[in-house]
């Protein structure tokens, strides 16, 4: 019998915080899009990825420091972003959800088999711009990594919390994105607001990308089970609501970590987990914990 001691627990929920950190940067690029345009990104792990391998190229191949990587794989993704929204998304803005859907899905597999012809499909190591040196604290152990996996993260989330409450361009697309019609009356030009949404979105992805990449190996498909997870904690934080991402990746960073410990098979059972989150708040509370649910008259 596996007995379980508070130690153990607590260093399973750190473990789980740290990586949460990954799943709220992906979860809030979710709900950017979905702000924008009510409708998910299916593509937005995919595009993570296509920049994680650009920033890896940059360091292996040209031997850029990761100092240096960063902020240009970050500029890179904002104007792909940007580009894939003037190109794949602007000439179907106002028409179906489902037409959104497939588009993004067409996306989706744009985007690997480009990566797949360009980059290949071997498992390649991205290198840490951290230690992975253990830090003790009073017998719960976390890494350098960790730490800074869940720094640059939390920084990452703040930058665009002050962009979007204190800036007059995160005003305007948070204008364009609640009140488009109001908007356009005003002088606000909604379709590049949408564009820099898709940008925004693009380089918070991109971070998630750079910053989980080191602890597994980089491949194609790499982002596609931390997509599930950003989609859980976007749905459990409110779909609508970019605090309630941060929530829910945090959340469901904690969870998963538990369940994998935890639970036989438990590794096993991390992506069917995630899909039981997805239904189970789709049932009971569709809103989310932050999401404001709507009602319609009949």
């Amino acid at each position: 019998m596996y007995l379980v001691t508070l130690t153990d627990f607590l260093q399973q929920v750190v473990s789980g915080i740290a990586s949460g950190g990954v799943y709220a940067s992906l979860a809030l690029a979710l709900v950017l899009i979905y702000r924008a345009m009510d409708v998910a990104n299916f593509a937005q792990g995919e595009m993570a990825m296509f920049s994680t391998f650009i920033s890896y190229t940059l360091i292996t191949s040209f031997n850029l420091p990761f100092y240096v990587v960063f902020p240009v794989t970050i500029a890179i993704a904002f104007a792909g972003g940007v580009v894939i929204e003037r190109i794949m998304i602007r000439p179907f803005e106002g028409k179906s959800v489902i037409t959104l859907v497939v588009v993004t899905l067409a996306l989706f597999y744009l985007t690997n088999g480009m990566a797949g012809l360009i980059f290949g499909y071997i498992l390649k190591s991205f290198p840490s711009p951290f230690s992975s040196a253990p830090i003790s604290f009073g017998g719960i152990f976390v890494t350098v990594q960790d730490v800074g996996v869940l720094g640059v993260c939390l920084v990452i989330l703040g930058l665009v919390y002050v962009f979007f409450r204190f800036t007059k361009v995160g005003l305007a697309m948070r204008a364009a994105a609640l009140y488009p019609e109001s908007s356009r009356l005003v002088g606000v030009r909604v379709s590049w607001m949408l564009a820099l949404g898709w940008g925004l979105a693009s380089a918070v992805g991109a971070t998630a990308g750079m910053m989980i990449a080191p602890i597994t190996f980089l491949d194609p498909y790499f982002m596609q089970p931390i997509l599930l997870f950003a989609f859980a904690a976007a749905v459990l934080g409110g779909i609508e609501s970019p605090l309630g991402a941060v929530i829910g990746g945090l959340t469901v960073g904690v969870l998963l970590a538990l369940v994998g410990s935890y639970l036989p098979a438990g590794q096993n059972l991390r992506l069917p987990f995630a899909l039981v989150i997805i239904v189970a708040v789709l049932l009971f509370r569709p809103a989310g914990f932050l999401g404001q649910a709507t009602v319609r008259r009949v």
